[in-house]
């Protein structure tokens, strides 16, 4: 408990230092460890395959062994990420808005660190390194606390991060990594507001609920992605395969992937069977409701939980709706308001569908795997939003940041 209360107290003291340094500095920063990783990809590789043993070893699935693999593509990408991150702008100082009063203040709003931000994720270690990037550009200090499925990578990690900090000059306490593997000490982590200026879970459900449910510092709620692609009655048929494929087998481990697919009645005879065919021929389990199941048989039953499951797995559940009204309220129904698509042609369709799923993310005729900061032009993210309050949907540099007033007088009083 000491340690972990020490670590934080370190980072606080270690913020203060950062919200005042340079842009200059901290893309210095970001590119010496960019070359650091690169530099030494080989040690970050062997740490990675003692925890990928450890996680076959203890029956480990597929999924959660593909979110903690590491290999030379995505330690590349790690890089690649911190490159970006480097070349965006600058958040802190940024003056949002002003207006001078009559009494002749100025009052501005300007953006200004969060101060210490508490990660805690899950098996993928890249998620390591994109929090320090973001988190460092935006003036904040960082506490990592990983699954310990990961912890000889994130140790591997850590270790290079500080490396770097020291050679440019940086305080190392401003990234701090938690080893211990007990929930308890997680516990005491979130219960540091003397320390901890929010908490953000990455990971599953079950993650992020026991850090709703723990925390005594505010949370920003990420990650769980039930999302779904609706095929409309005026969908092409041949770019619905091509998106509902993508958004289920390109990466089926990923909060973006598509665990529902749902079907117009009125395409459904022609366009079920050969998406069923396509999915099957990639490994995926469909599990269909009646409708469904009655114009493809073999397909498994689906049981009213699979409308609300995560799979992050080669399972998909399929519905045939009577058209777009049915399809919105099953997505604002059993959803978790992360990304969701409709494939369509018809403009009023597609416009109807945008203001009315409420989710943080919405598509027409794209993949839902496009819900990611990288793509979205931010660099990176440190996670995907949910809720409502501070920020939705990709969270990058701007969203790790608040605001504080800045208020310029001449001499003025109150009367």
């Amino acid at each position: 408990m000491e340690i972990i209360r020490e670590i934080a107290r370190k980072a606080k003291e270690a913020a203060s230092v950062l919200a005042g340094l340079s842009s200059e500095v901290k893309n210095r920063f970001l590119l010496h460890l960019a070359e650091k990783l690169l530099e030494r990809k080989h040690e970050i590789l062997e740490a990675n395959a003692l925890d990928l043993e450890r996680g076959k070893a203890s029956g480990m699935k597929q999924a959660l062994l593909d979110r903690l693999a590491l290999s030379e593509k995505r330690i590349e990408a790690m890089v690649s990420s911190l490159r970006d991150i480097a070349a965006l702008p600058d958040p802190v100082g940024e003056v949002i808005d002003g207006t001078k009063r009559p009494n002749g203040l100025l009052v501005t709003r300007v953006r200004v660190p969060l101060g210490v931000v508490a990660i805690i994720y899950e098996a993928r270690p890249n998620v390591t390194i994109d929090s320090v990037g973001l988190c460092l550009k935006a003036g904040n200090a960082v506490v990592l606390r990983g699954s310990s499925s990961a912890l000889s990578s994130n140790k591997a990690l850590v270790k290079i991060v500080h490396e770097a900090l020291r050679e440019c000059d940086i305080p190392e306490d401003c990234v701090g990594l938690v080893e211990s593997e007990s929930h308890e000490d997680v516990k005491v982590l979130l219960a540091l507001r003397e320390y901890i200026d929010v908490a953000i879970p990455r990971g599953g459900v079950d993650l992020i609920r026991a850090v709703i449910e723990n925390s005594r510092v505010p949370v920003i709620e990420t990650g769980v992605g039930n999302c779904h692609v609706y095929v409309d009655d005026a969908a092409d048929l041949d770019m619905a395969e091509r998106i509902v494929i993508n958004a289920k087998t390109q990466r089926p481990s990923v909060c973006n992937a598509c665990e529902t697919l749902l079907v117009h009645r009125s395409i459904a005879p022609v366009f079920l069977p050969r998406i069923v065919r396509a999915l099957q021929e990639k490994g995926v389990e469909v599990r269909g409701c009646e409708e469904t199941r009655r114009i493809v048989p073999g397909v498994v039953p689906a049981t009213e939980e699979d409308w609300y499951t995560e799979y992050l797995d080669l399972i998909i559940a399929v519905r045939v709706v009577a058209g777009l009204d049915e399809a919105i309220r099953h997505i604002n129904t059993y959803g978790s308001h992360h990304s969701d698509a409709i494939v369509t042609l018809n403009y009023a369709h597609a416009l109807e569908f945008l203001n009315r799923v409420d989710s943080a993310a919405v598509f027409v005729n794209a993949s839902t795997r496009f819900t990611d900061g990288g793509e979205f032009g931010m660099g990176a993210e440190i996670g995907i939003s949910t809720q409502k309050l501070h920020a939705r949907g990709p969270m990058g540099l701007r969203e790790l940041t608040t605001w504080k007033f800045v208020v310029y007088g001449s001499g003025q009083i109150r009367e």
